[in-house]
């Protein structure tokens, strides 16, 4: 059921970015013809440069030719059109604050609840919250003032509690939205549905019948052009600090007392608060880093194509050497009742043989077990490039004898006829009705780092050779030291019955 939302001012920074044009103003004229965005609601976008309305307009309108090649509503896109605007903030303007409060003011044009959208570098957060601050722009005494952030929330705990400490003088928690696209992914919001309306999974979503958990996101894809960000990031901080962990605090919670954003919040937090710190004198047990190298992947035509190494893709960018991981997974425990002695294995990667991201859950061993081998059974929550659910059973196989063998129940999750929904244009939306579940809070971003950290750092100051895979191979063969026992085996998309060959 649709929320209502106030006639509202969605102020875009960064509006002449890679995202906006890619993403936001699509998934904004996506959602004006659908009818979600409030009749009252107008989009200022805010850029360095000087350029009149009518060629913004006319740009906004090159971004939309680009995203629909096969056309669009020219009456929704007049009703799009008439609500954007632009506002020049140029950087060496001391005044340039101030004119856009002026601008805001014209009650006639804007709506005074306004919405920032900062699509901006991470060093300009703080600053731009504090200008807006200083020229009464994000004062609540009258209407609502919301800040979405883009990710990254810090580079590590002490930077994100340096970043939210500059951000609290001038905003409440309620005000912050800190952004992880991956929440706004309607599959990863139904992994919490599919365990609480069905009553026969919440009965064994504990130690008692699981035997692991598996969160996998792999990519085909390398690094490409984005070598430097990278070799600063690495795969640790870029995808398991967020999103991973996300999608193991919905794995893993407590049900929430409602679905409202306040208790789905609760138990997100007590959730990633209450997993285990990785031991750092075992770190070999618990965590496995590698780099692809040259090899060989599948393209899009589904013809294989040799790519070049990380290092090598370095090296033509003048680095000569590095430890960062393009590869990295995780062992994790959750101190709870619930999860006493279930590992949660968690691992991201550039350069597989797949690209996929999913939620394996394996069962412990049926009670009865009536031939050597068999399978255990998995449920298997796939997010993406698939949606779809999976469940894995042992059937006997009609014949005199008694043997079984592994029945596949795949349920896509997408049919016919249901909306595609881009991840930032749910997250747009609940920006604007004020909903923050989909947003990280400020105790979720720190139990994050807080667990990522003291891996981060034992990696970087241990310069030996990275473990090395082939581009376009499997998970290799040394990252199973991880694992609690020797039956246990990294899962695959495409595989039935478990098999790991």
């Amino acid at each position: 059921m649709a929320k209502k939302i106030d006639p509202c001012t969605l102020v875009l920074f960064g509006a002449s970015g890679n995202l906006s044009r890619i993403k936001l103003m699509p998934g904004l004229f996506r959602l004006d013809a659908a009818g979600r965005l409030p009749e009252h609601m107008v989009i200022l976008s805010v850029g360095r440069g000087e350029v009149s309305r009518e060629d913004w307009q006319a740009d906004v309108k090159g971004m939309l030719d680009a995203k629909f090649k096969n056309g669009y509503d020219q009456k929704v896109f007049e009703r799009f059109i008439a609500r954007n605007h632009y506002h020049a903030n140029p950087p060496n303007d001391p005044n340039a604050y101030k004119k856009l409060q002026e601008r805001l003011a014209d009650t006639a044009i804007y709506p005074q609840n306004l919405a920032y959208f900062l699509s901006v570098r991470p060093t300009d957060f703080a600053p731009i919250v504090e200008e807006l601050s200083k020229v009464g722009l994000v004062d609540e005494s009258q209407y609502w003032r919301r800040v979405l952030i883009e990710k990254p929330f810090g580079t590590d705990l002490p930077s994100a509690q340096a970043l939210q400490a500059e951000l609290t003088k001038h905003l409440k928690e309620s005000q912050i939205y800190r952004i992880d696209h991956y929440l706004g992914k309607s599959a990863l919001q139904n992994v919490m549905l599919t365990r609480f309306a069905n009553a026969m999974f919440e009965p064994l979503w504990n130690n008692e019948h699981i035997d692991h958990v598996q969160i996998t996101n792999n990519e085909t894809l390398g690094v490409g052009d984005r070598t430097t960000f990278y070799d600063a990031t690495g795969a640790l901080r870029d995808m398991v600090q967020s999103h991973l962990l996300q999608t193991l605090a919905l794995v893993a919670m407590e049900k929430p007392q409602d679905l409202s954003p306040e208790s789905i919040r609760a138990e997100k937090i007590k959730l990633l608060e209450a997993i285990r710190p990785i031991p750092v004198n075992e770190l070999s047990k618990h965590a496995f880093r590698a780099q692809y190298k040259a090899g060989r992947v599948q393209a899009g035509d589904g013809h294989g194509e040799n790519v070049t190494g990380y290092l090598e893709e370095l090296a033509r960018d003048g680095v000569t050497e590095s430890v960062t991981e393009t590869y990295a997974a995780l062992k994790l425990f959750i101190d709870n009742p619930r999860w006493k002695g279930v590992p949660f294995y968690v691992r991201t990667a550039k350069r597989m043989h797949e690209g996929n991201t999913a939620i394996s859950i394996r069962f412990k061993k049926a009670p009865m077990q009536l031939v050597e081998g068999q399978h255990q059974n998995w449920l298997t929550l796939n997010i993406q490039p698939r949606e779809c659910i999976k469940m894995e059973i042992e059937s006997k196989i009609p014949g005199l004898d008694v043997a079984t063998r592994t029945l596949s129940i795949d349920a896509p999750q997408r049919q016919q006829g249901d909306e595609t929904i881009d991840s930032y244009e749910s997250l747009m939306l609940n920006l604007m009705e004020g909903d923050p579940s989909l947003y990280l809070h400020i105790s979720e971003v720190e139990a994050q780092w807080r667990l990522v950290d003291p891996v981060v750092k034992a990696w970087m100051a241990d310069k030996s050779p990275v473990h090395q895979y082939p581009a376009g191979s499997r998970d290799p063969q040394e990252s199973s030291v991880i694992f609690e026992s020797e039956d246990q085996f990294w899962r695959y998309s495409i595989e039935l019955g478990g098999d790991k060959h």
